[in-house]
């Protein structure tokens, strides 16, 4: 049987890799990393991959914004989220203690996810593209002033050291990714997940005139539809203008929902249809 493969941003070890562990229990899944976010819509929408896995939202720190403005470039479509608990480890290498660190190196977003525990100290910090991307780099490097910050996985994947476990800044660090397929895709929903509620994601935009948002909103509010995420973003289009990712409880498939949306839509200068899918379950990241 041919493999199902999963894109993925960053090295082995990265947090989108366990994600997609997590959620895709398959024998045959073989998850392939991708440098960029872009890579990785681009991977799907070539046909290189069969479904991609990107972090979208933060529970501490927000939306990744960069991930979330792809959402409108590819014509993907939300398959799955997954919340996945975020446990940040400082690593390094087999004979180094936290007295000999003097830089750290991890993504900028978990660089800002330890912070608290980083000001404890006077280390200078550098950013990298990818948590496990930077154990992989000092694991090359015989130094042992350099740490790097990510996942207990990645430690054991490049045979380093953890000095210390559990650095975030806050137990309850989590982070949503989407599992993302074109459109027409075969969905891999367990008899688990159709157990579930239904969440739905659109993104849309409205004229720049008073009371637009509002109008577009209430048609959710009027079918007792509940929002459960508004987020804005810049427009590409129009300076100082925005548009507008919403997430909802219920499926696209019930009929007050494709009301809303028929409504929306005349109302709305753009409307895009990201998804619908179970709503997650909360995952450890742990081996």
């Amino acid at each position: 049987m041919k493999n199902i493969s999963i894109a993925f941003q960053g090295e082995r070890g990265a947090f989108s890799e366990e994600a997609a562990l997590k959620y895709f229990v398959d024998d045959n899944i073989e998850t392939v990393p991708y440098e960029a976010f872009k890579d990785v819509m681009r991977a799907v929408d070539d046909r290189k991959a069969n479904y991609g896995v990107l972090p979208v939202e933060n529970s501490q720190e927000g939306n990744i914004d960069e991930a979330c403005d792809l959402l409108l470039d590819f014509d993907l479509c939300i398959v799955a989220e997954i919340k996945l608990r975020i446990v940040h480890c400082l690593i390094g290498h087999a004979g180094a203690e936290i007295q000999d660190i003097k830089k750290v190196y991890s993504h900028p977003q978990g660089l800002r996810q330890c912070r608290n525990f980083l000001n404890r100290y006077d280390w200078d910090r550098i950013p990298a593209y990818n948590t496990a991307g930077s154990v992989r780099m000092i694991s090359k490097r015989n130094d042992k002033t350099e740490a790097a910050i990510a996942s207990e996985r990645a430690a054991a994947i490049y045979q380093m050291k953890i000095l210390k476990e559990g650095i975030e800044n806050d137990i309850h660090n989590y982070t949503r990714f989407f599992a993302l397929s074109r459109p027409g895709m075969r969905s891999l929903t367990s008899s688990e997940e159709e157990k579930r509620a239904m969440k739905s994601s659109i993104v849309f935009a409205t004229d720049h005139v008073p009371g637009a948002l509002y109008d577009c909103l209430g048609e959710l509010a009027m079918r007792d539809i509940n929002m459960t995420k508004l987020e804005s973003r810049p427009s590409r289009d129009k300076n100082w203008e925005y548009v507008f990712f919403v997430d909802f409880e219920g499926s696209l498939e019930e009929e007050k929902c494709r009301s809303a949306i028929d409504e929306i839509k005349k109302k709305a200068s753009f409307l895009k249809i990201l998804g619908s899918y179970p709503a997650a379950e909360d995952f450890e990241a742990k081996p």
